[in-house]
């Protein structure tokens, strides 16, 4: 057995678990922080996620627009090494900040792989850390499914496209979500021949049709191919490429991206006291775990797979813990969004279950013929007495549009009420008041 530790609480997992270890300190917890690779600070996000493709995606957005008719120099491309240089120095600096964060909290950092063990009993290879309470954020990992044999080459996931030396003339991207969607406006961006193959019908199965349809216009513009209700059974190194075989055919590229989606990370449970599911470890809507004063939460508890949901199920997490009483979370007020090119979709609320909404297309905004946005879509919903209840929003800068209707959903504005705001002109911003006054 390793050296003793005892404290108020243990977080297991350092990416944005570490936000709670932070501020259970500084509200006077003694704390400890178990993470395996203190390199990753930070987590998955900021190092193999989030941060590091939309860089890429904001570095392929140049190139995109430089195609435009008023600049004579066409074939410009970007330039994976420079990029590459340019993320590592990012991610260091914000591994690095997020360190200094932890050291000045006196947050106590341990490095190696926690595993409960026990009621209130983490361990790792030279320690023994004993809490009050648990607090695990482990993440999660991408899928790869049965019959394809990853090899991190020319048969690859999210992590490794994130690294390539160099583009491959063709590839196949398996998988219609955030990361498949986004990684083939990229590299179709990026001069590569680009097929996307998904099981569904639709890209986006909850989205509106009309949304549906204008995001299907924009990437067959950039030339990608679509295979949908097309599944593959088997891929394999071939030659210096892949053959994937598939329940339409045999196809052969030179690289396959598997964008199948991702999995909690729950081998860090070693007790029969924590229920877990395939999802992930199960907890209630407090993200407490079914041993109490442990919890779970992040892509761990499979809920919801965002790194803003991870760190705002922590905080709230926290906030019980120090103070007694914490207001339930509302998962569906967390905003949703897929960063494709040259138009990002988004979406908040409730949408299923509301009773009514407005649509207005962007292509009623001159300034949408400026951004390539004619094709954009924004759809606001609402309840019987016009109290806003959601939004779908397909247009440039949706993910920062999005936050308007956010804020407006939790404060329970309704139509009248929200129409007060003035929004200022030219923006995409004014295609919500329009929307609005559809409604």
């Amino acid at each position: 057995m390793g050296e003793r530790i005892k404290c108020d609480i243990v977080f297991i997992g350092g990416g944005l678990n570490y936000a709670g270890a932070v501020t259970a300190s500084r509200n006077g917890k003694n704390v400890v922080l178990v993470e395996q690779n203190l390199n990753h600070l930070g987590g998955t996000c900021l190092h193999n996620g989030c941060i590091p493709s939309k860089h890429l995606l904001h570095l392929s957005k140049t190139v995109f627009e430089i195609k435009n008719p008023a600049f004579k120099t066409k074939k410009e491309n970007l330039d994976l090494k420079a990029a590459q240089e340019e993320l590592d120095l990012i991610l260091s600096n914000a591994s690095t900040a997020v360190r200094k964060q932890l050291e000045n909290a006196n947050v106590n950092i341990v490095e190696g792989k926690g595993f409960l063990t026990d009621r209130g009993k983490v361990e790792t290879k030279d320690f023994l850390i004993e809490a009050d309470t648990v607090v695990i954020g482990t993440g999660s990992y991408a899928f790869i499914p049965e019959g394809i044999e990853y090899n991190g080459e020319n048969i690859i996931t999210s992590d490794d496209a994130l690294r390539l030396k160099n583009f491959p003339k063709n590839i196949a991207i398996y998988g219609n979500g955030a990361i498949g969607l986004e990684f083939a406006t990229f590299f179709a961006i990026s001069g590569v021949e680009t097929t996307l193959i998904y099981r569904g019908e639709k890209l986006l199965k909850k989205a509106d049709e009309r949304i549906n349809s204008a995001l299907e216009k924009k990437l067959l513009q950039m030339k990608i191919v679509l295979k949908n209700k097309t599944s593959v059974l088997e891929a394999k190194e071939h030659e210096k490429g892949v053959r994937i075989v598939t329940d339409k055919g045999v196809m052969e590229y030179d690289m396959l991206f598997v964008a199948t989606g991702r999995r909690a990370c729950k081998d860090v449970i070693k007790t029969d006291l924590i229920k877990v599911e395939d999802k992930g470890i199960v907890t209630d809507d407090y993200f407490e775990t079914s041993l109490k004063n442990h919890y779970a939460i992040g892509d761990c508890n499979g809920k919801l797979q965002l790194a803003h949901a991870a760190r705002a199920e922590v905080l709230n997490v926290v906030q019980k813990i120090c103070y007694g009483k914490v207001s339930k979370l509302n998962l569906y007020n967390i905003p949703k969004f897929i960063y494709t090119l040259p138009l990002s979709y988004a979406n908040v609320g409730d949408i299923e279950n509301s009773s009514k909404n407005s649509v207005f297309r962007l292509s009623s905004l001159t300034l949408s013929q400026s951004y390539d946005a004619k094709e954009g879509v924004i759809i606001i919903y609402a309840d019987d007495e016009d109290f806003i209840t959601g939004a779908e929003i397909f247009s440039p800068f949706a993910e920062e549009l999005i936050g308007i209707v956010n804020t407006a959903i939790n404060a329970e504005l309704d139509k009248e009420s929200f129409l007060k705001t003035v929004f200022a002109h030219p923006t995409f911003s004014e295609g919500i008041q329009r929307t609005l006054m559809k409604l």
